[in-house]
């Protein structure tokens, strides 16, 4: 046998255990290739003809059959299945979880966050995004109240929870929508960013980088002036690091 033919058999060996629901992706592109309408059928409750809705989603974006995956579990299964998957073996049936908590409505903004927490924290990098993918659009709604109660994590022990708080208030984000707010007025975002201009965790900095360089696409002098600002009260590498990855697309122009 070719190692190229062994290659692809292991590849569909994982990618049955990833449909089985007993294995987690280890790529994004295997993330990407996840069959919905497969793995569903790894939980109870669901009747074939929400398998066939699910197969129909197959043309839209990832994060639109994330949402609708996460709708259709909670009108066959209610929003309290969520807690049981949050802890599936599944990665993606996780963030079918965190999809169904950030839906949630009629629920307080602090008590989503609390929720989806656990998942923010998750060991699988695909849980973190869908984490703060799923509760964006509810940050959207009051990005006050979301500042303020995110701004805390900003302390937490976890770099994943560190890095949640600064990833979800992204002022452009990826894939997911904008947050005209932040665009316009990146400064009401400090008290996300201040606390971690000289994080130590690489994940983190490049998060505040990638915060910040997309408000210098709208707002580039505020960001130059913050970022000299930071690195004269705190010249760290770390600083130093994340300054001059945010202020890349400035430097482009």
């Amino acid at each position: 046998m070719s190692l190229t033919v062994a290659a692809i058999r292991l590849d569909n060996d994982k990618m049955d255990a990833i449909h089985g629901g007993l294995a987690e992706c280890r790529t994004l592109s295997e993330c990407l290739a996840v069959d919905f309408s497969i793995l569903a059928r790894t939980l109870d409750g669901l009747e074939e003809r929400d398998f066939r809705d699910i197969s129909s989603w197959s043309k839209l974006g990832i994060t639109r059959r994330m949402r609708a995956m996460a709708e259709l579990l909670r009108n066959r299964l209610g929003d309290d299945m969520a807690a049981s998957l949050a802890s599936h073996p599944s990665d993606t049936v996780r963030g079918w979880a965190a999809y169904m908590i950030g839906g949630r409505a009629g629920v307080s903004l602090p008590e989503i966050l609390d929720a989806v927490r656990p998942l923010a924290d998750d060991s699988h990098f695909g849980v973190r995004e869908w984490a703060w993918l799923a509760i964006r659009p509810r940050l959207a709604q009051d990005l006050d109240e979301a500042l303020a109660q995110l701004a805390p994590w900003t302390e937490a022990a976890s770099e994943y929870i560190r890095r949640f708080a600064c990833e979800a208030t992204r002022p452009r984000g990826v894939w997911s929508s904008h947050l005209p707010q932040l665009k316009n007025a990146p400064w009401l975002g400090t008290p996300i960013l201040d606390p971690l201009r000289a994080d130590k965790s690489t994940y983190v900095q490049d998060s505040v980088a990638n915060w910040l360089n997309d408000a210098a696409k709208s707002q580039p002098a505020w960001v130059g002036d913050l970022c000299r600002t930071w690195q004269a009260a705190s010249p760290s590498p770390a600083t130093a690091r994340i300054c001059q990855r945010a202020l890349r697309s400035i430097k482009r122009a």
